[in-house]
């Protein structure tokens, strides 16, 4: 009976066990295998092991007055991640007054481009009559979705940027080119103006529905009302 026992369990466990072991590791398969640093996180997989990165931050995060009762909010994520970005991170913005209480907030999503700035914009936010004094950001996500990417708007070329009307409506254009080979669509741009300290004291978005490569195009941001300061330097992001 022994026999027999070992017999069977023999040719029922060498196939199973060849099955088991010649079944190729995936990005899929729930084990931490092929080099990975997580389960089906790093090594060749697309999905990437938080625990494995740079952790990003936030700069800073201000509120400008565009006109009375109207405000834009900016932030400012830095990730050093040079190969690694998140497709979609949910936000939380909330605008205060002198005393420290809420006037306004906002929730939106964005995403974190690979090694460098993502500047987060939300235009039209309504304070009524309530003057907004500081701004405060936050990614909501907990934890967030990293990816292996790369920055496809590291081929937008921005040049020639000139700055006027800075007393009465002040005006900013510039030069945009795709160096790359293939066309955008929807591409976004902001920009954000600093005096010569470094402080940021206004910013604006705008947008191409199309950029081709080689085809040079002028962007425009506008502002209703004069800057708080002297311009220092304008950053222009394509996003």
């Amino acid at each position: 009976m022994g026999g027999v026992v070992l017999f069977f369990a023999l040719l029922i466990g060498i196939p199973v066990v060849h099955y088991f072991l010649s079944i190729q590791p995936t990005c899929f398969d729930r084990i931490q295998n092929q080099g990975e640093t997580a389960v089906d996180e790093g090594g060749p997989c697309l999905k990437l092991d938080p625990n494995a990165l740079s952790p990003f931050a936030t700069l800073w995060a201000r509120a400008f007055r565009v006109r009375d009762g109207s405000y834009t909010a900016v932030a400012y994520i830095e990730n050093p991640n040079a190969a690694a970005g998140v497709v979609e991170a949910h936000y939380h913005f909330g605008l205060y007054d002198s005393g420290n209480v809420l006037v306004a907030e906002k929730d939106g999503t964005t995403f974190i481009m690979p090694g460098g700035i993502t500047p987060v914009l939300v235009p039209g936010i309504d304070t009524g009559n309530r003057t907004v004094v500081h701004a405060y950001f936050q990614i909501t996500d907990d934890p967030l979705t990293w990816e292996r990417m790369s920055n496809t708007a590291a081929v937008v070329h921005i040049s020639n940027q000139q700055v006027s009307d800075t007393d009465t409506m002040p005006r900013i254009i510039a030069r945009v080119e795709n160096t790359g080979f293939a066309a955008f669509q929807n591409v976004s741009f902001v920009a954000v103006v600093f005096d010569p300290a470094g402080n940021a004291i206004a910013a604006s978005g705008t947008a191409l529905p199309t950029l081709s490569p080689s085809d040079p195009v002028q962007i425009t941001f506008t502002w209703p009302q004069p800057f708080s300061g002297t311009v220092g330097r304008v950053d222009i992001t394509a996003l």
